[in-house]
């Protein structure tokens, strides 16, 4: 379910609204991230997918709201929570299946595993397990855009936890000073790791950490997907009108531990629930019904034939091979034939 081209919006009488297509591009989207992600977390608990694995639910609409506003040629790049950002683009999750069962059909072919998701197709590009290694690289994808002249920008995720490096602060003071066509955008859960924001930070409304370089900078309510399609629909705006990047806090909510090993002791019961009473996908279902664009039983069918579809995943990628011995020495160098010493 890519969405390819910049989704328009049509006027009525009384407000603006969006059009039927991207109603159903947010609910398909986002069921399609969260039904998946479960079947991570249930198999991962068969220990069929192991290592690393950090699940997107509850954060669907971070996602799906920027892609709905962007266009064909935009890139995105994340950090290693990055299972959702392909979904949304458009990647065959049977490769994203295989990938976390690391075989060889996988997207990067078995090597990467839950943390390291490429698409080149799609303009993904990662999936990074260094924490706030990807912002440096996010400027630098929006510094080749500017000096390729295209009207192209690079949508740049991280976590509120990558906040504290400094890479941050270099990224936001060379994209400003040049004026790159990038959206530095902070997915604020809470939670760095098991840290709560107001015992790491001096400042807890993240998005004033890029005051001080004069980038425009807003917090977003992303447990709603519309609120997160307006934000970066008016920072594309500035970015292909030459003015430069945006920094959005994108204030979201894990359901799920940080990653499949962590419980989530850290937090109240209550406070989860308060959440999951603002579920970003149960938002778009209440509009679709309430603007008769589909019914119930509708949204079911859509719901059941995404599940099909992941259960044809899985199978997909429990068949599927593991890469070969040969392949450690492969996908290396853009050498193919580099002397690697294999004795």
């Amino acid at each position: 379910m890519p969405a390819t081209k910049e989704k328009k919006t049509t006027k009525s009488s009384s407000n603006n609204e969006f059009d039927t297509a991207t109603y159903l591009y947010w609910l398909k989207s986002m069921l399609l991230m969260r039904r998946f992600e479960e079947m991570a977390g249930r198999l991962y608990g068969q220990q069929k997918i192991r290592g690393f694995c950090h699940l997107y639910i509850g954060q669907e609409a971070c996602v799906s709201g920027c892609v709905s506003a962007l266009k064909e040629g935009d890139k995105y790049i994340t950090s290693y929570r990055d299972h959702a950002h392909p979904l949304a683009l458009g990647t065959n999750p049977d490769k994203i299946m295989a990938e976390l069962f690391g075989k060889v059909t996988g997207i990067s072919k078995g090597k990467g595993g839950s943390m390291h998701m490429f698409d080149k197709e799609k303009h993904f590009y990662g999936g990074h397990g260094i924490v706030g290694n990807q912002i440096p690289i996010g400027a630098g994808i929006a510094f080749s855009e500017k000096y390729n002249k295209t009207d192209n920008l690079c949508v740049t995720y991280l976590g509120d936890g990558a906040l504290r490096i400094g890479a941050f602060h270099e990224a936001v003071n060379i994209a400003m000073f040049l004026k790159l066509p990038v959206i530095f955008i902070i997915e604020n859960n809470g939670y760095a790791m098991g840290t709560s924001v107001d015992r790491t930070s001096n400042v807890t409304e993240l998005y004033k950490s890029g005051l001080s370089y004069d980038i425009p900078s807003e917090p977003v309510d992303a447990m709603n997907v519309i609120k997160v399609h307006r934000a970066i629909s008016k920072a594309a705006h500035l970015a292909r009108s030459g003015g430069g990047p945006s920094l959005l806090e994108f204030r979201t909510y894990r359901f799920k531990g940080h990653s499949m090993s962590d419980p989530a002791k850290y937090r109240s019961k209550e406070e989860l629930e308060s959440y999951k009473d603002r579920d970003p996908i149960e938002q778009v279902k209440k509009m679709i019904l309430s603007k008769k664009i589909l019914s119930q039983d509708d949204i079911d069918t859509i719901d059941k034939n995404i599940k099909d579809q992941i259960k044809n995943s899985v199978e997909f990628s429990e068949k599927s091979p593991y890469p070969g011995k040969e392949d450690v020495y492969t996908d290396i160098y853009v050498q193919k034939d580099y002397p690697f010493l294999r004795e």
